[in-house]
């Protein structure tokens, strides 16, 4: 516990997101004793460091989460699914976040989108799925087309970016996601959140999670620099 002045609210609804390739030992546990002081959501990593913050993690109220097909998400289906079941299986993955096939919805090639956020949504059981979609790469029409697929999926969230391109989370964008697939799936944010402000206008937007290593900053009411 901490008695430190920080919102509570927002705190809980962000998955605290470490993602760099350069990341050490030290920056997990920072992650994850940031993560439980401040009761954030979950702790966010590469499926091969899913099995170290899940043991960190342990007995707290901060869930584990792997990314999947992590940050282009061009391999074929089996590969993504494996992946996915593995981070659940074997290292103790609460929810997945994949990586849609982007060069597919360019091409449009939607059997093989279908087909491949299907084959994670199976591998993955109960454990809830979030589909990427990167929307800084694609138009209004694509944002469209991947969110109805990821619905017709099964997925359980439509997520914004990976923060691995130019661009990242925008109001327009979530308003645009909340109005294709209802009420029905939820929505994370995340890419270039760097703000309290910011946050709570993704979430008025129809935001219900926010995805950010800004997260400390973001619920003590300052403002981040860097970060995704």
């Amino acid at each position: 516990m901490t008695d430190e002045n920080y919102d509570r609210e927002l705190a809980r609804v962000i998955d605290h997101t470490l993602l760099r390739t350069d990341a050490k030992k030290e920056d997990f546990d920072r992650v994850c004793e940031e993560a439980m002081k401040y009761h954030f959501r979950s702790v966010c990593v590469f499926s091969g460091d899913v099995e170290y913050v899940a043991n960190r993690l342990e007995g707290s109220d901060v869930i584990p989460i792997a990314v999947v097909g992590f940050p282009h998400g061009q391999m074929t289906p089996i590969a993504k699914a494996f992946e996915a079941q593995d981070a659940i299986v074997n290292r103790g993955a609460q929810e997945i976040d994949m990586v849609i096939h982007v060069s597919a919805i360019k091409s449009k090639h939607y059997i093989l989108v279908l087909e491949d956020i299907q084959e994670v949504v199976k591998a993955c059981g109960d454990i809830p799925v979030k589909v990427i979609i990167e929307t800084a790469l694609l138009t209004d029409s694509e944002k469209v087309a991947a969110c109805t697929l990821a619905k017709t999926a099964g997925a359980r969230f439509i997520k914004t970016s990976t923060g691995k391109e130019a661009g990242g989370a925008t109001v327009e964008d979530v308003r645009l996601m909340r109005e294709v697939v209802g009420d029905e799936v939820l929505i994370k944010a995340s890419g270039g959140i760097s703000s309290k402000e910011f946050a709570y206008k993704l979430i008025e937007a129809g935001a219900d999670r926010i995805g950010t290593s800004n997260s400390v900053d973001l619920v003590k009411g300052k403002t981040a620099e860097g970060g995704y």
